[in-house]
């Protein structure tokens, strides 16, 4: 058995779960998440544990039974406490803001770069428009809409400078020796 699929999910106090064929619904205090699964997995709610199962043992069933356990369980997080990615900015006169449902970056481009976030996401800047914290119920949008932001300005590896995750480490590279001798 799949160490991650044969573990059941703890389905804690305010959050409801409905399964109706190969759907689940899934309802907390933060929002509302659906999501279709794959027929051959097997999804039960007994005390509330949800339980997933796999019909055989062939490879695709295998993949298919912690995937399918790891995608329920972050469904169950996501309404109950929800996810949320932090990026920093660096660089001199590099800095965000929010403008009605836009994000607008000015990362050294001669423009600036507008982001239109969906409506389950929330994007806030903080801290001298130097951070930006993007949050939402659903784990896998909150890292796209976060790998986005990011992907405006990548952190470049001589000064370090551009849009980077919060905690991330950026390899840095020596820069042009310059002349040494000779004319």
């Amino acid at each position: 058995m799949s160490r991650i699929g044969r573990m059941p999910i703890e389905v804690p106090a305010g959050v409801q779960v409905e399964i109706e064929d190969s759907w689940v619904t899934v309802k907390g205090p933060k929002g509302e998440l659906t999501r279709l699964f794959h027929p051959d997995m097997t999804i039960s709610l007994e005390e509330e544990q949800i339980i997933v199962r796999r019909p055989t043992d062939n490879r695709k069933h295998r993949s298919l039974h912690g995937l399918t356990r790891a995608l329920l369980a972050n469904m169950v997080q996501g309404v109950n406490e929800g996810f949320r990615k932090e990026l920093e900015i660096v660089g001199v006169g590099y800095r965000a803001e929010i403008q009605g449902e836009k994000l607008v970056l000015n990362v050294g481009y001669s423009h600036s770069v507008e982001i239109v976030s969906p409506e389950e996401i929330t994007i806030t800047v903080g801290r001298g428009a130097k951070r930006i914290a993007v949050e939402g119920v659903d784990k896998e949008l909150v890292g796209q809409i976060a790998a986005q932001i990011r992907a405006v300005r990548k952190p470049e590896p001589y000064k370090g400078k551009g849009i980077r995750y919060a905690g991330e480490q950026v390899r840095r590279k020596a820069g042009k020796a310059g002349r040494i001798g000779g004319s």
